[in-house]
């Protein structure tokens, strides 16, 4: 039973590796308090125009510091995508609110709790499928927790969620320059369990190997 559940998780994984060609692969690693000083910078570089499309208004620097500063480790899960010099290119925010939250008749659920994905992915890293992986782990994440209902709320115009939302198959519902996009969840099972951990241990092993690697290039740096 375990071996035949190994291995429809490493099926799907090494799947996806090879649909992908030769984009690099992408690892979704699950963040924690020691990432957020490197969240900030990341979303700190983001221009005018991502910080429209990723908050839906143009948060001045304070703004988005208070953000970061309020993200809760506890409750939320906070996904994101280092790239090869251990640079923080993706960020996917997850969190979770009592299913009443939402707008009436659009939360079709018997679950106490809805959850709602936000991402912002730096301009060096798109067209990567940065963002639509770790949708993906926040999907699989919501059915191991017992959610069926996960939604993102964005600009009508922003391109990426909306790509994302129509790859997922999401339900979208656009109102006045706005949209929401609805994905409906299957239960968890002990396939969905394993991928989650396979994933998450996976991922680990390449943060700390770029985490290393960086530290080390930073020590032989020649002092200026």
């Amino acid at each position: 039973m375990f071996m035949q559940m190994f291995k429809e998780v490493m099926t799907g994984w090494l799947g996806r590796l090879r649909a992908r060609g030769s984009r690099p692969t992408v690892l979704v690693k699950q963040l924690a308090e020691r990432d957020r000083r490197r969240m900030l910078r990341h979303f700190l570089a983001l221009d005018d125009s991502d910080r429209l499309l990723r908050f839906g208004t143009v948060l001045p620097d304070q703004q988005v510091t208070a953000y970061v500063a309020r993200i809760d480790f506890d409750n939320d899960i906070v996904y994101g995508v280092y790239n090869r010099v251990f640079k923080l290119v993706g960020v996917g925010h997850l969190a979770f609110a009592p299913k009443e939250t939402l707008a009436p008749g659009r939360a079709n659920t018997t679950k106490d709790n809805v959850a709602e994905f936000g991402v912002s992915v730096s301009r060096s890293a798109r067209g990567m499928g940065v963002g639509s992986r770790m949708f993906e782990r926040a999907a699989i994440h919501c059915r191991n927790s017992d959610v069926d209902t996960l939604y993102m709320h964005c600009l009508s115009s922003n391109q990426t969620m909306m790509h994302i939302a129509k790859k997922a198959g999401m339900e979208i519902q656009r109102d006045y320059g706005e949209a929401d996009a609805y994905l409906r969840l299957l239960p968890p099972n002990p396939v969905s369990v394993m991928q989650e951990a396979f994933e998450e241990q996976f991922a680990m092993f390449d943060y700390t190997f770029k985490a290393n690697k960086r530290a080390a290039v930073k020590l032989f740096e020649p002092k200026k």
